[in-house]
Formats: structure tokens, sequence, C-alpha cells
């Protein structure tokens, strides 16, 4: 039972004190389903995948790539893609590799980050630095993104954890090793690997760590420090982790065959060093520390510890006028309210820079349309121009025709009538002849009558001149 107080009241010695003595535990008498919680933020955390940032550190031919390839079971460098160490030249840089991983329905966004060139030189002075610059810069992002008013999407790409390759020497650590890890291991959690310990016998190794283990309390390095649980198997696991120390490791991606038995190890005129045997090497209990148990507290504890103490001396170092009095460069860094405020006028000015630009871009549209219906108009009065010039020129076309036409029909009518004329003069003098014929042809009918009569055979052939002088 809580009781909420209204307004500026304020609450009597009583009422916190009731206030606080009415927690109490009870047992369900059911099943209400808040025990499900756990699987919620499982099925959550599935879907929105797991990310995880490893970087390696070595002396180039150690066999960084190799055990990157075994731990994961995949070719994060192959022959297509080699290594940093065989793809840039032999100077200090810091190159990240990101790749997908999916196992059982989970996904991992592993990133890689080598720094190939490291230690070769001859003089190595201050090759650290690189790397100490990537792992600031990836921490001052991350805390970019946490002052930022949108917080929605927030990459964890700072580094989790540093394998460090020493060289199996057999003589301890170099200056440059032990100069590396004081410079880092207050920035990254630091796991010293020994690299390539097939070179090493079993009693060199043991030695060999001792030695290493020795020189790191010497020079008070910090390396990561596995928590303590209250279970005892898990305790017992860490003591036996924290014996092992710097583990001794391995690395091959051939797959050998042992008493009729498939391994990936290192074929020897001797033998085989088989990397996943416990006896030959420590890649199995790496292996085991870095993905299958102690992953999320690398995140945890680069998130509570390193990035904290980052965050703490960043924050602590601004002062009123934001200049970063821990720096002898003075450069400026900012509060997160002057950040927010920052972000909310560059967001200010980048939307009236877009009002601006939007306005300018519709200016020019409608510049170009007034121009196109100016075209489109001069276009359609030209047409209009061409299309009346043509019609006048075929209405004058069409005139002359017609005229010519008239006067060709006027002409015909003239002719016409004067052979009408000519055919009615022409009728009124045929019409007397065509008499006299008609008499002519009857009296030579009547001829031959009398002279079929008479008996006379022979044809008379009256002609109208004779038969005129007859009469």
């Amino acid at each position: 039972m809580k009781r909420y107080l209204c307004g500026n009241q304020l609450p009597s010695p009583h009422t916190l004190s009731y206030m606080m003595d009415t927690t109490e535990h009870r047992n369900l008498e059911g099943y209400v389903g808040f025990a499900n919680l756990p699987n919620q933020v499982y099925r959550k955390s599935v879907k929105r995948g797991f990310e995880f940032t490893l970087m390696v550190v070595g002396e180039s031919g150690l066999g960084k790539s190799t055990l990157i390839n075994s731990l994961f079971l995949t070719d994060l460098y192959s022959k297509d893609y080699p290594g940093p160490s065989q793809r840039i030249k032999k100077t200090v840089q810091v190159e990240q590799s990101k790749v997908l991983i999916k196992e059982g329905g989970v996904q991992l966004t592993l990133t890689i980050v080598d720094t190939p060139g490291f230690g070769d030189a001859v003089d190595n002075s201050n090759c650290w630095q690189p790397v100490i610059n990537y792992i600031d810069s990836k921490f001052e992002d991350f805390l970019n993104a946490e002052s930022r008013v949108n917080r929605r999407s927030m990459p964890d790409n700072r580094v989790h954890c540093c394998l460090y390759f020493i060289a199996p020497s057999g003589h301890g650590l170099k200056p440059l090793d032990i100069e590396f890890m004081k410079r880092l291991h207050d920035k990254v959690n630091v796991i010293p690997l020994i690299a390539k310990a097939d070179t090493l016998t079993p009693e060199e190794c043991q030695l060999f760590k001792k030695q290493i283990m020795k020189e790191i309390q010497e020079h008070k390095i910090k390396i990561y420090e596995f928590p303590d649980t209250e279970d005892d198997e898990d305790n017992k696991l860490i003591r036996k982790i924290k014996e092992k120390m710097p583990l001794a490791v391995v690395g091959s991606n051939v797959v050998v065959e042992v008493n009729g038995k498939k391994v990936r190890g290192r074929q020897y005129p001797w033998g085989v060093a088989e990397v996943e045997n416990g006896e030959h090497c420590d890649f199995t209990v790496l292996r085991n520390m870095l993905i299958r148990t102690h992953m999320q507290d690398l995140k945890d504890v680069t998130n509570n510890v390193h990035y904290e103490n980052y965050r703490s001396k960043k924050l602590a170092a601004v002062t009123c006028n934001g200049v970063d009095t821990s720096k002898t460069k003075g450069q400026l860094t900012k509060s997160p309210l002057a950040q927010m405020e920052e972000e909310r006028r560059e967001h200010v000015m980048k939307m009236k820079k877009m009002e601006a630009e939007m306005e300018q871009v519709f200016e020019m549209k409608v510049k170009e349309k007034k121009q196109k219906l100016k075209d489109s108009e001069a276009e359609l009065e030209r047409r209009h121009e061409q299309m009346k010039r043509n019609l006048e020129a075929q209405y004058k076309e069409l005139e002359e025709k017609r005229r010519v036409f008239e006067d060709e029909k006027a002409n015909w009518e003239a002719q016409q009538r004067i052979l009408e004329q000519q055919k009615l003069d022409a009728s009124k003098s045929v019409t007397p002849r065509s008499s006299e014929a008609s008499r002519l042809s009857s009296l030579h009918a009547c001829i031959e009558q009398h002279l079929d009569l008479l008996g006379t055979q022979t044809p008379l052939i009256l002609q109208p001149e004779g038969l005129r002088e007859m009469r």
C-alpha cells in the first residue's frame, strides 16, 4: 500500500516511516505471470542482436589472424581477404573488420580490430599511440551519442577486450610489452597470450608463464580480473583459469587425422599439436572464457569501469568556459547541456537552410514553369500565324481557281451559243432539199411500177439534174 503526496505537501516522519515500512515479502497463491519477464528480455535481446569488439595486438607473424579464424570457426581472414599484416605496409595502423555471425538464431556483430605493423619498426617509440587514440575515439563517440537528444540508435563500438600476443621467446616480457600494457590497462580489458605455444616444451611454457606473471605484478599491470561468483563450481573454474594465465595458445585451420579422428592441429615430424587439446595448449580455455562464459562480463567491465573512468575524467575536465584543463593544448570540450544546446542550434540552422533551399528550389521551379508556359504560348502564336498564312494562301489560290473557272465557263457558254446558232441556221437550209428528194423518190417509184407493167427489165436511174431538165 502506498500514499501519494499532492502539490508541495511535505511528508511527516510518521508518513515516511509508514511508506518505508510497508514493503513486505509475500508468496503468491497462484500464477500471475511476471516470472516470464526474463523470457521477454531474452526474446528482445535475441531480436536486437549482440555486439562485441575484439582487438588483437602483437608483432607480425605471431598467428593473430589464424587464432581469430580458429576462435569463431569461420574464415574472417582468407586467401581472398588476407589479414591486415599482409595487406598493409609495416606501419602502425588500426584497421577494423566487421562480420555478422549467426549461431542458433542468435546474431553477433563481431568487430575485429587489428594493428598491423605494431612492434615491427626499428624505433618503436610511441607505437602504442594509434591504439590509444582509437580506443579513446570510440569512447568519445559513445559519449557524444549518449549526450544527444535522440538516443535511440547508439551502436556500441567500444573495444571490449584486447588480446595481447607475446612472442614465445622464453625470456620474459620485452620493454615494449610492458610499456604497451601499462598504457592500455586502464582503458581496455587486457588478456595476455603466449603466441605459438607449440614452439615451447611444457616445462618451458610453465616457466615462461611464471616469469610473465611475475613481471606483470612487479610493474603493477592490471590485466582482466575475473569476477567472483556465488557458485562454487564457477569459482573453481575461475581459479583454474587464473592459474593458467597468461594463456598459451596455438591456432590452426587445418584438419588432420589422429588415431582415426579428425582434429584441428599442426602437423610436425614428431606428432600433431592439437588446437583443442587442453594438454597441448590453452586454446579451449580462451575460447570458453572469451565467448561462452565471460563475454558479457567483458562488456560490463568495459561499460562500468573503463568507460566510466573516461567519462568522469572527460566531464570533470569541463570548466565554465568549456576548456579542458587536463590537456596542455587547451582542447575545447563541451558539457552535455552545452552540447544539447549546440545540437539544437545546429538543428535549427539546418532546418532554416533546408527551408531556404526548398524556397530556392520552389522559385526555380516556378520560373521554369513560367518560362515553359511562355515558350508554349509563343509556339502556339507562331503556329496560329503559320496556319493563318496558310489559310490565306489557300483562299487566294481557291479564288484564282474560281476566277479561272468562271472565265472558262463564260467562254464555253459563248461557244455553245454560237454552235446552237450555227445548227439553227443549218437546219433551216437543209429543209427544202429534203422535200424535193422525197418528191423525186415517189416519182421514181411510180416510174418503176409503169416499167414493170410494160415488161422492161432495165432499171431506170433518174438524177435530180435530169429531172430538172425534163421539167
